[in-house]
């Protein structure tokens, strides 16, 4: 009789997942092999011993046994299909994130020209700061901005009006009240994307300016312009 094992790892050798192999492939494949299996359930009752019969239903659990394997062959193909589709669907999702402006409070990279922040201090606040710094945390501006929360055009230039490095700088709104520091929060920037990616099972995006950041941080989207 042929053993069960014998034919789950010959099922198993020839269907395995993940490798890549189209589905017709491992229909015909599987086709040959269930003709394989009748012929060696023939050649069994040929030679098997006359005193000592081969049961019937001994036949009929083979023959189950073998259309469970067909039967998770193509299951497992299924599956395959519709993990790919997903994938698909996927990577369609992420096209519409490439070209929109996303908002968040990544650092920004300066190029000389002004940069729009969106900063959002607490209506408590009496006093409110726009503190920059620089790409190694050093504080190399401090300007007075409105309390009531709407949008502050950077121009990157120091107390004479001389323009900043070129480089990457970050923005953070230090509130104030009664001359003590209520709180301390970064300022959002909007960035145009131009990547769009799946890492760990999150979505990453790379900004224009040269950031990537979480789509978990990202606060806004806008059409471009």
């Amino acid at each position: 009789m042929i053993s069960p094992d014998a034919i789950a790892n010959v099922s198993n050798a020839a269907y395995p997942r993940g490798t890549g192999a189209g589905s017709d492939e491992r229909s015909d494949t599987l086709s040959a092999d269930f003709e394989t299996f009748l012929k060696m359930l023939t050649t069994q009752a040929r030679y098997q011993d006359p005193l000592k019969p081969i049961d019937s239903t001994e036949y009929v659990a083979q023959l189950a046994q073998f259309s469970m394997v067909e039967q998770q062959v193509r299951t497992n193909d299924t599956l395959d299909a519709l993990v790919s589709q997903m994938a698909v669907a996927n990577l369609a999702a992420l096209g519409g994130w490439v070209g929109m402006e996303a908002r968040s409070a990544s650092p920004v990279r300066f190029d000389g020209s002004p940069i729009t922040l969106f900063p959002n201090p607490p209506q408590l606040a009496e006093e409110a700061f726009l503190v920059v710094r620089d790409a190694q945390d050093r504080e190399v501006q401090r300007l007075a901005i409105p309390t009531t929360g709407e949008p502050v055009q950077w121009a990157g230039v120091d107390e004479n009006g001389e323009p900043l490095p070129r480089g990457t700088y970050r923005f953070t709104v230090e509130s104030h009240r009664g001359g003590e520091v209520i709180a301390s929060d970064p300022a959002e920037t909007f960035g145009r994307v131009v990547e769009a990616q799946i890492e760990g099972g999150d979505v990453y995006l790379l900004l224009d300016n040269g950031q990537t950041v979480s789509s978990h941080s990202i606060t806004a989207l806008r059409a471009p312009g």
